[in-house]
């Protein structure tokens, strides 16, 4: 092919071409010697540690797009072929959904593969793979290696001659068979071979390598129901309607990658089966077309001839599991997708979710043991010891047994399956590059598991280990936040005299921020103090200042400051602090023997009062502004008076708003909740309007309520 064909170009790279087509002729010829029927050519490129396709022959560069730059660390095997300076074998289907799932999930279809390097001793200058229909050995024929070996070398000669002489190579024309020009005579039998199949009963066409239809007799068209005319070079799942699926487009490069024979049915609208066959060589595809049986009939297995053939997982399938995993914020919730999504999708009837920590395995969840006792030997297992679930992490290589035997052949002696299964798939759940854990699923019936099953089943590995990775890390944050939260608040309550106290606090159920509310109670000189306050914001900040703020209240009060004093002298401090943020806060002095108390609020949410005869009240407070926005602010105080068996709540406003809902009626119904229930024990009182308060069922802020029952 010379560089004057007037073919699609590939994009070139920064490379002047050579005086002629060096790498065409040397992949065409090293195809030819060994019978293989596709492969590329890599080049290295010149500033980065990538390996860049210059040619492809055999079939369309749209079967290899995935793979038109490869990293040198990616793990594919041309790639692995020039890390190692050796030739790298994938036999078959299931060797490369065992070896490279990346690629078996793209292309599940049966052809064998050889990668090469295209090196000199001291200089790698890129690589060369080369493809076999899945007829071909499981093994390399000696005679195949060493005529591969020996003209990779020959081609790495050749570029190291150019690059010496200045002449760096560029990507050339992709090299697809096109049939010979047809004399006189052959025009002749070309006619006669149109007449003949004309008058078949059957519809014909011919595909090009590109899937493009280059011939079709008029049964084809009538049975497609599209004219011969409108299908002429178009692809058949593009030009009809009801052939456009991906399922039928797979069927045409599942038989044009591994050169078998493959079929598919179809329904033409409004209710009839069409059969296709697909007869495959190198230079395109023939199809078949007939009618197929009525869809009453059924096989032998019981599955009607027009059935499309079962696909593990759908596409739509799979992006709904990848969607959902994105949404996962805990491990549970990982574990909980794994079960109710993943699973019945695979036919899985169990599951256990292994993660890896100080070298050891440890089952972060289960689904579908009868006893949960027998996962516990899975609990622990150190990743020296050669397990089944520890092999698949450590290696990174998922591990798939048909049968309970198989599993015991390999690893004799472990009793690692309990009782009831009778196959596996361990999956290693790796992300970014570190291994997160291992997800077993188990069958109770003997399951083979084709190539394609395993490259759907590894990928869902990646997508669940990522999901884990992200919930493991906010179990985590979550855990340290809300440890560094209830840090922060009194554990108990003291005793005081003439005083019932409850408090409780309860974290925002959205997100894994910590938050600033904050409450305490302060016994001092007799009398005691009660303060509740949220600081805005929602992070480590607004709780170290919630922190700061609580301690200087108890300071100020403990010194015997007035309501209105201690309120200014902690917004004084908020100011000098610096700080950006400011907070609310309800301050009270309780003196249960004169029944009275003294409030100063500062932009905080009124408390409820629940008088001795059941009627509550919003206690209507003077007030100032919110701390720490005006130094001269001054906060006047109120006199309540506190009859024995009233009730106050003081709370914060997470309890009561709540996104489409008024706040007066989110403060009436709180009203009546503490009417309703006031006359219960404090404790149970306190539990009883956090869980019922409507915007503490689904919180969107953190909530803090303390209850003061005059005794």
């Amino acid at each position: 092919m010379s560089d004057g064909h007037t073919s699609a170009q590939p994009p070139a790279t920064a490379r002047t071409r050579v005086g002629r087509p060096l790498l065409s002729l040397a992949l065409a010829s090293m195809m030819d010697e060994v019978h293989a029927h596709s492969g590329a050519v890599y080049l290295l490129a010149a500033d980065e540690p990538v390996l860049e396709m210059s040619v492809m022959a055999g079939l369309p560069r749209a079967f290899a797009a995935p793979w038109e730059r490869v990293g040198l660390s990616a793990p594919i095997p041309v790639a692995q072929a020039v890390r190692e300076r050796r030739l790298v074998w994938v036999g078959g289907e299931e060797d490369m959904a065992r070896s490279y799932p990346r690629i078996a999930v793209v292309l599940p279809y049966p052809f064998a593969l050889a990668a090469l390097p295209v090196a000199t001793p001291s200089t790698a200058y890129g690589a060369v793979f080369v493809t076999w229909p899945g007829s071909h050995p499981p093994e390399l024929s000696d005679r195949e290696r060493d005529h591969l070996t020996a003209a990779c070398d020959r081609l790495a000669v050749r570029l190291e001659r150019a690059v010496e002489e200045n002449r760096p190579v560029l990507a050339e024309h992709d090299l697809l068979a096109t049939p010979p020009p047809a004399g006189a005579a052959g025009t002749l039998g070309t006619l006669e071979a149109a007449r003949m199949v004309a008058r078949l009963p059957y519809g014909l066409c011919s595909l090009d390598l590109h899937g493009r239809i280059s011939f079709a007799n008029a049964a084809a068209a009538e049975l497609i129901g599209v004219p011969v005319g409108t299908l002429l070079g178009t692809q058949l799942w593009a030009s009809v309607s009801w052939l456009n699926d991906p399922v039928y487009e797979d069927r045409y490069r599942a038989a044009l990658l591994s050169q078998h024979t493959t079929s598919f049915m179809a329904l033409r609208p409004p209710g009839e089966w069409m059969s296709f066959r697909l007869y495959p060589s190198t230079t395109g595809l023939s199809v078949r077309v007939t009618r197929a049986r009525p869809v009453a009939e059924t096989t032998r297995t019981g599955a009607r001839p027009g059935d499309a053939p079962p696909r593990l997982v759908t596409i739509s399938q799979v992006l709904s599991v990848a969607g959902a995993l994105t949404e996962a914020v805990g491990v549970q919730d990982v574990v909980q997708l794994v079960a109710d999504e993943i699973a019945p999708a695979v036919g899985s009837q169990a599951l256990v979710v292994l993660g890896s920590r100080a070298g050891r395995l440890h089952v972060l969840g289960h689904r579908g043991y009868p006893d949960a006792h027998v996962v516990e030997r899975f609990d622990g297992l150190p990743l020296a010891e050669r397990t089944p679930g520890t092999h698949a992490l450590t290696t990174g290589v998922p591990a798939f047994f048909d049968s309970r035997g198989q599993l015991e052949r390999l690893y004799p002696g472990r009793n690692d399956t309990p009782d009831g299964f009778a196959a596996w798939a361990y999956l290693p759940l790796i992300a970014s590059g570190r291994p997160v854990g291992t997800c077993v699923l188990a069958y109770t019936e003997q399951h083979p598991f084709p190539a394609d099953e395993r490259a759907v089943l590894t990928s869902l590995g990646g997508l669940i280990a990522q999901a884990l990775e992200r919930a493991q890390l906010y179990d985590a944050k979550h855990q340290l936040a809300h440890g560094l939260q209830e840090a922060l608040l009194p554990n108990t309550l003291p005793p005081l005299p003439g005083i019932e106290a409850a408090a409780r606090y309860l974290p925002a159920t959205q997100g894994m921020e910590i938050g600033g509310d904050f409450y305490d109670l302060v016994p001092s000189h007799g009398v005691a103090a009660a303060v509740i306050g949220d600081v805005q914001g929602h992070n480590v900040t607004a709780a170290g200042l919630m922190g700061q703020i609580r301690t200087a209240v108890r300071a100020y009060t403990t010194v015997g400051q007035a309501p209105a004093d201690v309120m200014r002298s902690t917004n004084r401090l908020l100011i000098d602090l610096g700080t950006d943020l400011f907070a609310s806060c309800l301050y009270l002095r309780l003196d249960p023997a004169r029944g009275r108390a003294v409030m100063a609020r500062a932009g905080h949410p009124p408390p409820l009062l629940r008088r001795p005869d059941g009627r509550v009240r919003v206690l209507d407070l003077a007030g100032g502004p919110l701390l720490g926005i005006d130094e001269a602010a001054t906060y006047p105080t109120t006199e309540v008076d506190l009859a024995p068996g009233s009730v106050l709540a003081l709370y914060t406003d997470g309890l009561i708003e709540s996104p489409g809902v008024d706040i007066e009626d989110a403060l009436a119904d709180l009203g009546e909740l503490l009417t309703s229930s006031g006359d219960l024990p404090l404790e149970q009182l306190a539990d009883h309007l956090v869980r019922h308060s409507a915007a503490a069922q689904e919180r969107v802020d953190d909530v803090a309520l303390l209850l003061l029952r005059a005794t």
